[in-house]
């Protein structure tokens, strides 16, 4: 096959060609350079950030013809053997599928001999972590003093698996994940060599799936090219990269603003349909909000958001529909739900009600609106007795004192002659507790103090109690 794809072809051949990783270059260049090489390195991080890679151009920087020098020149006879994975003198193993005992013991007794034609010995292990725990134990006392011209290289995505003791006999260069800037640059500059036509927008959901990662993102490239040639069209990335489009995200978070949750029920089902996981939805969906919370709090959005002006501009737009804090609850709030989604046993059910909860959020009073109605409440409440109102009730001319007493004697004859019955009493003293409280409450609504709070909470008396007097 006379094909190379991209993350091949692309494979930098020098530190300088190296993409991010500035401080594990900057060190081993200076190694190189002021000759304090190590006997044993340790390259940690995530999958196509340039472990490998930068073991490779370290190893021809060791054993270059010109060398050692920082720059290899890639042109010598050692460097083209690395180059062609054709050297005897730098191996590289696969620590997965050479993970025993017996398989370090045999690295051991090779080691033992000088470099056939190069500088230096370097044994490459990816992924050591695979090791077993003897393999190990078996490599302790080589790598602690390990035989002249011999150099380790240790690459691992999983650095915590690696036995400190390991560790503690080796340099560690902690990979970073490559930033979408980084990534968005090289591929430009690929496309640009292969001609290759692809909108500002295709290579950020290019880099945006490849999540730091720019091997993978080579490969998406190279998988975008075979499937729509040389010109490459959004809607051909969203079809490869299985992308939500931008338009139902855009109804998802109008539904929302709009307080319309009748409206998110059929949205959910268009999404089933469609066939997107609702767990991958939801991550868009964050990443909609977050969106929108940076265009409505940062200055100048467009240097943050790798996106077209169009939608910069429907981002403006959707973003007039409510407040930067009102944004923070939704994004906190989606956030939060997450986590539950991932782990229920109905995610359709749980994302429907979550997306009707966020409907409502608007309804919602701000703490500090409450705190504000409580001091004017308590303010009205603590005004002095001279600026409350007076209640003028309509005052009844009083009969005269003898025309009562003559009615209470007659009365008090009328019980002296009827005998007294229990349900006469028992209905005596209810009619005669209801009168006095009615007495007590019309009393008591008269006061000038009691008349404006009731006016003003639209309160209702349900009981007077009356004050107990003291000795004094």
């Amino acid at each position: 096959m006379s094909y190379v794809i991209f993350a091949r072809k692309y494979r930098p051949m020098t530190f300088e060609g190296m993409i991010g990783q500035k401080h594990v270059v900057q060190t081993l260049m200076n190694a190189v350079k002021n000759d304090r090489v190590a006997q044993a390195y340790i390259f940690s991080g995530m999958r196509g950030v340039g472990k490998t890679t930068t073991a490779r151009i370290f190893a021809k920087a060791l054993n270059c013809q010109h060398g050692p020098i920082p720059n290899p020149c890639n042109k010598c006879e050692f460097c083209k053997e690395i180059n062609e994975d054709r050297s005897v003198d730098v191996l590289e193993i696969d620590g997965a599928s050479n993970r025993g005992i017996d398989e370090v013991r045999s690295l051991r007794e090779g080691v033992k001999y000088k470099p056939i034609h190069s500088r230096y010995k370097v044994i490459i292990i990816d992924e050591v972590h695979m090791l077993t725990r003897e393999a190990f134990n078996a490599l302790l006392k080589t790598l602690e003093e390990p035989p002249p011209h011999t150099i380790f290289i240790f690459a691992t995505t999983e650095f915590h698996k690696v036995p400190a003791t390991i560790i503690s006999r080796c340099q560690h260069f902690e990979f970073k994940k490559i930033s979408q800037k980084d990534i968005i640059n090289h591929l430009l500059d690929i496309t640009k060599q292969e001609n290759i036509t692809i909108s500002a927008y295709g290579l950020n959901m290019i880099a945006e799936a490849a999540d730091g990662s720019l091997r993978d993102a080579q490969s998406l490239l190279d998988q975008s090219v075979s499937y729509s040639g040389e010109n490459i069209s959004d809607e051909d990335l969203k079809e490869i990269l299985g992308a939500i489009s931008r338009e139902v995200l855009f109804d998802f978070s109008s539904a929302i603003l709009d307080e319309e949750p009748e409206r998110t029920f059929p949205l959910v089902e268009s999404v089933i349909e469609k066939g997107y996981d609702l767990r991958f939805f939801y991550k868009e969906l964050i990443q909609q909000f977050r969106n929108l919370l940076l265009v409505k709090t940062a200055k100048n959005p467009q240097d943050l958001l790798a996106l077209s002006e169009d939608d910069l501009k429907a981002l403006a737009m959707e973003a007039e529909k409510s407040s930067a804090d009102d944004f923070l609850r939704y994004l906190v709030a989606l956030q939060q739900g997450e986590q539950g989604l991932k782990f229920s046993s109905h995610p359709r059910i749980y994302l429907e009600a979550l997306l009707v909860k966020l409907c409502h959020f608007k309804k919602i009073v701000p703490l500090e609106d409450i705190i504000q109605d409580i001091k004017a409440l308590k303010k009205g409440f603590n005004k002095p007795v001279d600026s409350i109102p007076e209640y003028k009730s309509e005052e009844k001319p009083r009969r005269p004192k003898t025309q009562i007493l003559e009615k209470e004697n007659i009365r008090q004859e009328e019980t002296e002659m009827t005998p007294p019955t229990p349900e006469n009493h028992q209905e005596e003293t209810k009619s005669q507790e209801l009168k006095t409280a009615q007495k007590d409450t019309d009393f008591a609504t008269k006061d000038p103090t009691v008349k404006y709070f009731l006016d003003t909470f639209k309160a209702q008396v349900l009981t007077v109690e009356p004050l107990k007097k003291g000795k004094k």
